[in-house]
């Protein structure tokens, strides 16, 4: 075991270097204590922990009995009809994350019961008639001795192996969340994380971790997905009123819903040019130029996120339902990139209809047969 862990510091694992010096650190902090302090740093370590554990135990039943009320006060939110703010918008999107989101709603809630009982136990702490360790400067000036040092080193080497263990839960959390990726590859090739997490954790919560926290993964990622759909809820409910007579006006007198879509369809595939600086930008610089459907409207260009938005909001306006798809698109060049599109509701059809606006000159890609050849659905926001 033990040259397992030196050659694994040899070839440098980060990982095992940093579980190594913890407890170096502590142990050598110990030596230079002395025994008297490094055991009441010991007993300051362990009551810390109790108080967080206590805290944990303590916020998990009160997150769930808040949890029902603060879901029933979210859900009787509506949006205002006026023009929202920059400030507002952000105060309905996490309105309609805490109404519609349950996983982050619940573990919102874990994490404010969590800070604030753990800030009364601590002030409770401070009132209750605990006996107060006061060094005198009698205590302060008496020279260690070398047993007391040793002493010392040892509480140290305690309180260096707890902390040590503190970090192999986080990463044992850590690998657990995301099993397959390259991170956690990178800390199970450390000896002394993979002994001491099969030693300590495994027989205790190991098949927890590793059947119940990958999905608790997907399902938090997929809520996380699911703000962004709500955010372009909240920014694209005010529909303009210039949108609400262009979308108006190119449909007509048309009646059926199919031949309404295809119409805006049309409309915004042939009025809207394509924005290759954004687009660029972004892929260079990584900055990304936030637009809405107004911004899109009357500028007439944009990229995919910009046309499938604008389509949208000019359908609903007409009393269709529509969503603005997320994914990925086929590049031409054998491999696929981000992209968004639409997909419209046909109550005769009872079926929802993909089509891409932002491909419109390319093609006709309004419900064609071979859609999902080149599209890859991901999120529908």
């Amino acid at each position: 075991m033990i040259n397992g862990w030196m050659t694994s510091v040899s070839d440098a694992n980060i990982i095992s270097i940093a579980l190594l010096l913890v407890v170096v650190f502590s142990l050598l902090q110990g030596w230079s204590r002395g025994f008297s302090s490094a055991t009441g740093r010991l007993f300051g370590l362990l009551g810390t922990g109790l108080f967080t554990i206590a805290s944990l135990v303590l916020a998990i039943p009160a997150a769930a009995y808040l949890n029902p009320y603060v879901e029933t006060w979210a859900s009787g939110i509506s949006l205002p009809d006026t023009k929202l703010t920059q400030w507002q918008q952000i105060y309905y999107t996490a309105v309609s994350v805490l109404s519609e989101s349950p996983l982050v709603r619940f573990l919102l809630l874990l994490l404010i019961s969590y800070l604030l009982i753990r800030m009364l136990l601590g002030l409770l702490s401070m009132l209750l008639p605990f006996p107060q360790l006061r060094r005198t400067k009698k205590f302060k000036d008496r020279k260690i001795t070398q047993v007391s040092r040793m002493g010392g080193a040892m509480v140290g080497l305690i309180i260096g192996l707890m902390r040590s263990l503190v970090i192999v839960l986080a990463l044992f959390i850590c690998v657990g969340l995301n099993p397959e990726s390259g991170f956690s590859r990178y800390v199970e090739s450390s000896p002394i994380y993979s002994q001491s997490a099969a030693a300590v954790f495994e027989p205790i919560v190991g098949e927890t971790v590793q059947k119940k926290l990958p999905i608790l993964t997907k399902t938090v990622a997929a809520e996380m997905n699911d703000i962004l759909r709500r955010k372009y809820e909240v920014i694209d409910h005010e529909i303009p009123q210039d949108i609400i007579g262009a979308a108006g006006d190119i449909v007509g007198q048309a009646q059926d819903e199919e031949k309404k879509a295809r119409l805006l369809y049309d409309w915004v595939g042939t009025r809207v040019t394509y924005d290759y600086a954004k687009a660029d930008n972004y892929l260079q610089n990584r900055v990304w130029h936030e637009q809405t459907p107004q911004d899109t409207f009357d500028t007439r260009q944009g990229v995919c996120i910009d046309y499938a938005r604008l389509y949208a909001v000019m359908a609903r306006s007409q009393g269709l339902q529509v969503r603005v798809v997320t994914g990925q698109g086929y590049d031409g060049r054998g491999g696929y990139g981000a992209h968004a599109w639409n997909e419209v509701y046909i109550s005769d059809r009872q079926a929802w209809i993909p089509l891409d606006p932002t491909w419109a000159s390319s093609g006709d890609w309004f419900n064609p047969k071979d859609f999902d050849e080149t599209h890859i659905r991901e999120n529908a926001l």
